[in-house]
């Protein structure tokens, strides 16, 4: 699945251009790498997502076309979460 489609679906980022916005900015890695929207997201991969001060790991535990809002976070295990001054 697409790194922005993923995004989207577990609503860690609400639409999906803003998803390829943050990509493009090189805001987002997978496995160490720097990663494009069109990035393919595995299950298994570590993910890693800069928001504004707060850097969040997660890893991909599974992926789905569409999830509803109730099962949106069961796509993902969160790692960590730190504050970045």
């Amino acid at each position: 699945m697409r790194l922005d489609k993923f995004l989207k679906v577990s609503r860690l980022i609400k639409r999906r251009t803003l998803a390829k916005e943050v990509a493009g900015q090189g805001r987002i890695t997978i496995n160490g790498n720097k990663a494009k929207a069109s990035s393919i997201v595995s299950v298994g991969d570590e993910m890693t997502i800069r928001f504004g001060q707060k850097v969040v790991t997660l890893e991909v535990t599974s992926l789905k076309d569409a999830a509803h809002k109730d099962e949106a976070d069961s796509l993902y295990r969160v790692i960590s979460e730190e504050k970045v001054d």
